[in-house]
């Protein structure tokens, strides 16, 4: 073979080996930042088949449950259940909830599985839209009540 067509060869081998290690290492590092999305019977029961494991980040939706939002007097923990149409997931949080969070209302949080049914939100995101609803919570939600707030407002206002 010629030397220049060896050069060459070996320039066009490097070049694409570099540009697949690349590509691999982007990969990698976006796969370790994915927050998947999970309903509360999805952490329960499998999403496709398949538990998300202790240690996992991930994102949740559903329901506050009503009575279940228990607030330590001493520091900003709090710790409420979710829930969709099946069962129930517990969520703790440290920090100061947003304001429309209460109980009832749909809310979103992000965190990392702690148990097969705790998680540990490092965010808590809550609906802030009456008509608006992610499509997969929309779709695990279907035939649940939702109670919209009420007002007190003096007939002077």
């Amino acid at each position: 073979m010629n030397p220049r067509r060896q050069k060459r060869l070996f320039a066009v081998s490097g070049i694409i080996v570099a540009i697949g290690l690349a590509v691999g290492l982007m990969l990698f590092a976006l796969n370790q930042n994915i927050d998947l999305f999970y309903t509360p019977s999805e952490i329960r029961n499998g999403k496709e088949g398949v538990l998300p494991k202790v240690g996992q980040r991930l994102r949740i939706g559903g329901m506050v449950v009503e009575g279940s939002v228990k607030r330590d007097d001493q520091t900003l923990d709090v710790s409420f259940d979710l829930t969709d149409i099946g069962p129930e997931v517990k969520v703790v949080y440290h920090g100061i909830l947003p304001d429309l969070f209460r109980e009832g209302q749909g809310i979103v949080a992000t965190g990392v599985l702690q148990e097969g049914n705790v998680i540990k939100a490092d965010e808590v995101l809550a609906k802030h839209d009456e008509e608006y609803m992610p499509p997969e919570l929309a779709e695990a939600m279907k035939g649940i009540k939702h109670q919209k707030p009420t007002y007190n407002e003096s007939p002077g206002k």
